[in-house]
């Protein structure tokens, strides 16, 4: 029996994973291109669009939409539209401090807390986001609409919902006690 020869049959899916910037120490990952045809006198006009998470892995996370006619310049756009969207998350150690649900038109994501260990129990947009963000433990459920646009807009508003112990008390004017350690 013949074997496939390299490039056809089921070969695996080239990996878009993280990509490390040695200058800033961000990581992208590309969520979803989309490819697009506009048909013309002489056929086809394909163009692109590209999504794209970057973060530090401290907090920090961005997301990024690029379209062109070519698709390493329609993810350069998005990267760099990503880098300039960074903003910061709260963060409990490795998980997040409590529950949240975010959505964004369709798309709804309900994010949970999980002990050490537990891992990144994600679909793949929503997962692009935490890691990115630098969550290890956290369970996740897309709820609404499987558009990626919208899953990791809403997973991001999510993030941008959450507060720590101080930030409450500090909102509603209480001063945390600290227990007292001999």
């Amino acid at each position: 029996m013949a074997e496939p020869r390299q490039g056809q049959g089921n070969r695996p899916r080239r990996d878009r994973q993280d990509k490390p910037k040695d200058d800033s120490g961000l990581t992208e990952k590309v969520v979803f291109i989309n490819r697009c045809a506009k048909v013309v006198k002489g056929g086809r006009r394909f163009s692109f669009s590209a999504l794209i998470v970057t973060g530090d892995k401290l907090g920090k996370v961005g997301i990024g939409f690029g379209k062109a006619n070519e698709v390493s310049e329609a993810i350069r756009k998005a990267s760099d539209a990503a880098k300039k969207a960074m903003v910061k998350v709260s963060l409990r150690e490795h998980t997040i401090p409590h529950e949240v649900l975010g959505e964004h038109d369709g798309g709804r994501v309900l994010l949970r807390p999980a002990s050490p260990g537990t891992g990144v129990r994600a679909g793949t947009g929503v997962r692009a986001v935490i890691e990115a963000a630098g969550i290890r433990d956290i369970l996740a459920k897309s709820l609404g609409s499987n558009n990626h646009a919208n899953v990791v807009k809403a997973t991001l508003g999510a993030l941008l919902q959450l507060r720590v112990r101080d930030q409450i008390f500090e909102t509603r004017g209480i001063t945390a006690k600290r227990p007292v350690t001999a």
